[in-house]
């Protein structure tokens, strides 16, 4: 393996060789959890490459099965869960050089997989009057390829589901990690094989995604006296299907009111808050729905005229700002399952108290309405954190464990043999983003093994202070 053999094969590629820089590229937002922290904090590339276009996309995949280099690719490293984080070193490939839209048309876009979430919706919005029917709350600095691989539902969520149920994406092109790389196009039921992979079983560089309407979007803020009503109307909201929408969080009693600043003033001790997103002409409806809940609305803005949008006070970035106030926090992910999620959740509260906050954010699930928990969690240790895990699980609340790095143990909950099929084609070198899919390194691997942070952490890793941005 020569890294120097590669580079020295493609001198025309854009290369980046400081080592503070390359170790810039190589991280994400893995330290969001404590347990990533310790394990992921010395890992780094030994150079970047940033492709302009797809042909220097193929000819660095080329180079690197010749001199059997491994290649982790990245977006713009918005990611939470170590995705972008080259395990076994080698070349990253920073694929935000691809950064053109292909062509837009009413209600499609195809555009290369480097274009920033915030510019497709800027040039959507104004070609064809409309945007992503979804997106991460990192939308303002996170790539499409990005969120396509990385990421699963966001903003949006709670009209049009997860990536992963059909119509969501329609279609992907795929470069395969092979000595003479092939170019593929995925459509239909195909997307799946490389949707939501890490870039394990190829590199994508173009998708076609379908478009929502673009509205005028306000933010609305509001108060509830407790958890579960909050969630009540949450859930409301997101059923009434004439109501125009894009998110419903909701934030427990002290969340709000501890950790997201530019509210501080207009926060009533003691309330549970609401996070929404309406289009404008339907903003009158919302008082009779929180009324009927007990809530009052106490901020209502547009979405854009905002100098920080609501959206980045929910999803993952309820977590980045809770961190900004207290460094001794991190977070679940977690299915609440409907019909009896609200059950479960008074369960957890009661059971957890302030160490583990509840975060709710509603989404729609094969057209059910259901909820996911991002609960912020006092870290004590890693024993104690496993075990909250395992009381939810057991309690039947799935935990997508957001302190893994693995495919599986991150989101699938389960070996997905289409997407290791796909690999075993597209990638025969295992040479792409190593170490992610354990499918790969251990066919064996069932969830009840429980092969995580529980055996994969070095108690010698050193611990490093994140600055915050």
């Amino acid at each position: 393996m020569s890294v120097q053999a590669v580079m020295a094969e493609l001198p025309a590629i854009d290369w980046i060789t400081d080592p503070a820089l390359v170790r810039q590229r190589s991280r994400d937002f893995f330290w969001y959890s404590p347990v990533l922290k310790r394990q992921l904090n010395g890992v780094t590339a030994e150079a970047v490459a940033c492709p302009r276009d797809e042909a220097e996309v193929i000819a660095i995949m080329a180079a690197c099965v010749k001199h059997q280099v491994p290649l982790t690719p990245r977006g713009a490293g918005t990611g939470n869960y170590g995705q972008a984080m080259p395990l076994k070193g080698g070349v990253v490939l920073d694929l935000m050089g691809l950064n053109r839209v292909i062509w837009t048309k009413p209600g499609v876009v195809r555009a290369q997989a480097g274009i920033k979430l915030i510019d497709l919706d800027a040039i959507t919005r104004r070609e064809v009057r409309g945007e992503l029917r979804f997106h991460p709350s990192t939308k303002r600095t996170a790539s499409l390829g990005g969120f396509i691989a990385g990421g699963s539902s966001g903003i949006g969520s709670c009209t049009y589901g997860k990536l992963r149920e059909p119509g969501n994406i329609l279609g992907l092109r795929v470069v395969t990690m092979e000595a003479e790389p092939r170019v593929l196009e995925l459509r239909g039921a195909e997307i799946d094989k490389a949707n939501h992979a890490y870039g394990t079983n190829g590199i994508i560089t173009e998708l076609e995604m379908p478009l929502a309407p673009a509205w005028d979007w306000i933010d609305v803020l509001s108060e509830f006296p407790d958890t579960i009503s909050a969630a009540r109307f949450s859930e409301a909201l997101v059923s009434s299907d004439g109501i125009v929408k894009k998110m419903a969080g909701v934030v427990a009693p002290g969340v709000a009111q501890r950790y997201f600043k530019p509210f501080l003033g207009i926060l009533v001790p003691g309330t549970a808050t609401s996070l929404a997103m309406v289009a404008e002409p339907f903003l009158e409806l919302l008082p009779p729905l929180l009324a009927r809940f007990g809530g009052r609305q106490i901020h209502a803005a547009p979405t854009e005229a905002a100098e920080t949008p609501l959206y980045e006070f929910t999803w993952n970035h309820t977590t980045l700002q809770a961190l900004k106030v207290d460094r001794g926090l991190t977070y679940l992910q977690t299915l609440f399952p409907a019909p009896h999620h609200f059950e479960l959740v008074a369960k957890m509260d009661a059971l957890f108290g302030d160490e583990v906050m509840q975060h709710l954010e509603f989404v729609r699930l094969n057209g059910v309405v259901s909820c996911f928990g991002l609960q912020l969690v006092r870290f004590t240790t890693e024993e104690r954190l496993a075990e909250i895990i395992r009381i939810h699980e057991e309690a039947g609340a799935p935990i997508f464990n957001p302190h893994a790095f693995t495919l599986e143990e991150g989101g699938m909950k389960r070996i997905d043999s289409e997407q290791l099929d796909f690999k075993r084609i597209a990638d025969p070198h295992g040479l792409l983003n190593p170490g992610k899919m354990i499918a790969w390194d251990d066919p064996d691997w069932t969830p009840e093994r429980k092969r995580g942070f529980y055996l994969y952490g070095r108690a010698d890793a050193p611990e490093v202070e994140e600055v915050l941005e």
